[in-house]
């Protein structure tokens, strides 16, 4: 048997290929199928069932596209309602690939088709199991994605907590858990960093496996303090139920180099967002007017996902040589399908045909504390909430990133403001926007907090308070 966890960091998303005696299965796979099919190809063997744990919410399947392509079987759990061809299977049905069986647990709580699939070996000896999103690495998915008029928040993390204690504690402890994603994911609270890990050890260390824990407990730790998902979320969970634009041929569209004439008049279209996926370096240096920098060399694919609300926005970018078709694949990853173009030669071109420029002006993290306390007057702090309660420097107020679209009015054009994040990404994003915005004088403070931390701090202080506001 041979078991992949196919890791994507940028979307902190698992998904899975197990092959055995000819046969393999697929769970969770991304948009992109083509890696899929080329490992199979590999080890000879026929890819015979897709398996969805559930909807996904923050990124589009490949299932439909890898079905199409193989011949294979996708599977879901109870309550699933597609407008494609699928095996709907039962609580407890088994599920034969090559000399290993999958068995599918019904796991209602993140949504109503939540299911989780347990791996036996050979010699039938539980081995592991695909917990999607009802069960990561240090947490549990979110109960909110899927609440609706009769049936709350409240009830769906009811459902989960009877769905881990019956189907999942149970199981031997030396199993390993193979999630849907880990650290960074906006499907849970406080995920770890590792992407896998023994059941045993779970219950020893994640909150929700408790043995103590009561049902009213879980249900007020699951719902409370929860962020509000991305705008794109529900969107994609329509896009997963549905049959979708081959990914093929969303590159062969989006892939498309322009000459900066014809990148100039879209430009000055409003339809059209322009994206500088460069680094925040080369963003801040020299860039196009009214662009925006989400960096493909971060949290690309939830950046885009939470600050692009209209997912059927048309889209041209600059990009990195030779990086072009990544930029596309990874839109497309998050439902972003309308990119239409990318600027031929990047901004050396833009600027041999004469074409304006703009630059952000960095500090260091040394030159914003000390400007503290005599000309920096309106700094901003634009992490996420439980970051600056965690530890934030005395004074600075809470712009999250998240909020930046309704916050940036709040923002004066004639006001100078420092911003920073955690490390310089996010805060270059902030920037970025609130430039396109009218609000053109803003400066980044280079490190972010890490490097504010290792400053000389001098009178200003570091502060861990309990509660803020903006």
């Amino acid at each position: 048997m041979i078991l992949e966890q196919h890791y994507t960091k940028c979307l902190a998303q698992g998904a899975y290929y197990i092959a055995s005696a000819g046969e393999a299965v697929i769970i969770d796979p991304l948009r992109e199928v083509q890696q899929y099919i080329d490992r199979a190809a590999k080890d000879n063997v026929t890819i015979k069932y897709v398996f969805l744990t559930h909807f996904h919410a923050d990124f589009v399947s490949g299932h439909v596209d890898l079905a199409d392509k193989t011949g294979a079987t996708i599977v879901l759990g109870p309550n699933a309602e597609t407008s494609y061809a699928f095996a709907k299977a039962e609580h407890g049905e088994a599920f034969k690939v090559g000399d290993v069986t999958f068995t599918l647990l019904h796991t209602p709580g993140h949504t109503m088709e939540s299911s989780c699939y347990l791996l036996k070996d050979e010699e039938g000896t539980a081995k592991a199991i695909f917990t999607g999103d009802t069960l990561f690495i240090g947490d549990v998915g979110r109960p909110d994605l899927a609440a609706k008029s009769d049936l709350s928040t409240e009830d769906l993390a009811g459902h989960l907590y009877d769905s881990l204690r019956t189907e999942i504690m149970p199981l031997p402890d030396d199993i390993i858990v193979y999630p849907a994603h880990g650290a960074g994911s906006a499907c849970g609270k406080s995920m770890s960093k590792e992407t896998f890990d023994t059941l045993g050890n779970q219950k020893k260390t994640n909150y929700a496996l408790a043995k103590d824990l009561s049902k009213d407990d879980f249900i007020k730790e699951l719902t409370t303090g929860i962020a509000p998902p991305p705008a794109y979320f529900p969107k994609n969970v329509w896009m997963n139920k549905g049959v979708n634009s081959s990914i093929d041929e969303i590159i062969a569209r989006g892939n498309t180099p322009m000459n900066a004439v014809s990148f100039k008049a879209l430009v000055d279209d409003n339809e059209y967002l322009v994206l500088d996926v460069r680094s925040p370096q080369e963003y801040t240096a020299s860039s196009i007017p009214g662009s925006w920098f989400i960096g493909l060399d971060g949290q690309f694919a939830p950046w885009i996902g939470a600050l692009i609300e209209d997912i059927d926005q048309k889209i041209i970018f600059i990009a990195p040589k030779g990086r072009e078709e990544e930029t596309v694949t990874r839109l497309a990853r998050v439902g972003y399908d309308n990119a239409l173009g990318y600027l031929d030669g990047g901004l050396d071109a833009w600027k041999e045909a004469g074409f304006e420029t703009q630059q952000i002006e960095n500090i260091t993290a040394q030159q914003f504390i000390d400007g503290l306390s005599n000309n920096i007057s309106n700094p901003i702090d634009a992490r996420k909430q439980g970051e600056y309660n965690t530890a934030h420097v005395e004074g600075v107020p809470l712009y999250t990133l998240d909020n930046i679209h309704s916050d940036v009015n709040l923002l004066d054009t004639n006001k100078t403001y420092h911003v920073y994040c955690g490390g310089g990404y996010r805060s270059v994003i902030f920037a970025s926007i609130a430039a396109a915005n009218g609000i053109k004088n803003v400066v980044n403070v280079e490190g972010g907090f890490g490097a504010i931390k290792k400053t000389n701090l001098g009178t200003q202080k570091i502060t861990e308070p309990t509660s803020c506001s903006l």
